[in-house]
């Protein structure tokens, strides 16, 4: 519990948030506090936080997807990003396969849920306009399947570089663009980064929809040094996303507890292995640790 206390009192003890530097404001306590203990400092309950599922589970029959399905419509006040990925990318073009066509519309059609396409940017040594064909994949999708529940609401951009440069900065921005565009990606038009760490201040003037500053192990989070887990634990929550795999299937309410607090979607497993290509046996106690008041 020493971590946990260890953050509860960065959150609660700090003074009124200094101003923050581009789009990155810092957490500030909410004046709705649980009363202080002698172990315990005084601390806002844990926000509402939504989920992000990581989907690279190839949707064999209709029950594949069955448990995140089950959890979609059992908790219709919970958000869902569900990153689609069929074959590290979009997959051939016009549209997807027929298990993916079949699939993808029972997501599109619930409210709570939103679609998103999977590309890697290989830290931004792709060129743009290979990236941008697989993003126009995506949006052709909807070209014929807008009706039918095919087609995506954003893009997840994988192997995104957290060092600033200016050509970085000047790739990230354009692609962001790009997607922003075109018409053929849906609804919210989500742009997501996922640096698996925290970027440098430079490219956070330019942020993204959501970024995910956090993509490691259990161990590696329980691991980070007083600065690191500082800098972690003020990034700003709006638009912040962590995803943690291996750990303890008992600690996962603990975890989340603390996590929705730094976080505004999360994704957390006890997988060791192969995190993103099955829900785990796991999976129930992350959603319910989602949704506890």
């Amino acid at each position: 519990m020493g971590r946990f206390k260890q953050f509860l009192r960065i959150i609660a003890n700090k003074n009124p948030a200094p101003e923050s530097q581009g789009n990155t404001p810092r957490v500030t306590p909410d004046p709705s506090a649980r009363p202080a203990t002698p172990d315990t400092p005084s601390i806002q309950l844990p926000p509402r936080s939504g989920v992000i599922v990581p989907l690279y589970i190839y949707p064999l029959n209709a029950g594949t997807w069955e448990p995140l399905h089950k959890a979609i419509a059992d908790h219709p006040d919970l958000q869902f990003i569900v990153v689609i990925n069929p074959n590290s990318g979009p997959g051939k073009p016009p549209a997807p396969d027929e298990s993916y066509a079949q699939e993808l519309p029972k997501l599109n059609a619930r409210p709570n849920v939103t679609t998103v396409g999977y590309v890697r940017t290989k830290y931004c040594k792709r060129t743009i306009d290979e990236v941008y064909e697989e993003v126009k994949v995506y949006a052709g999708w909807s070209e014929d399947g807008e009706q039918s529940g095919i087609f995506v609401q954003g893009v997840f951009m994988d192997e995104v570089p957290n060092h600033h440069s200016e050509h970085v900065e000047n790739y990230l921005n354009d692609l962001t663009t790009k997607i922003k565009e075109n018409p053929g990606i849906l609804g919210k038009k989500l742009v997501i980064h996922n640096p698996g760490t925290i970027p440098d201040e430079a490219l956070t003037n330019t942020r993204p929809d959501l970024t995910a500053v956090f993509e490691e192990s259990y161990a590696r989070y329980n691991a980070c040094g007083p600065n690191e887990d500082n800098a972690l634990a003020i990034y700003a929550r709006e638009g912040c996303t962590y995803i943690l795999h291996s750990v303890p299937k008992e600690k996962i309410r603990h975890v989340v507890k603390e996590l929705r607090f730094r976080a505004e979607y999360l994704f957390v497993t006890s997988l060791k292995s192969h995190f993103y290509e099955s829900f785990g046996e796991s999976w129930p106690a992350f959603i319910e640790a989602m949704v506890e008041e």
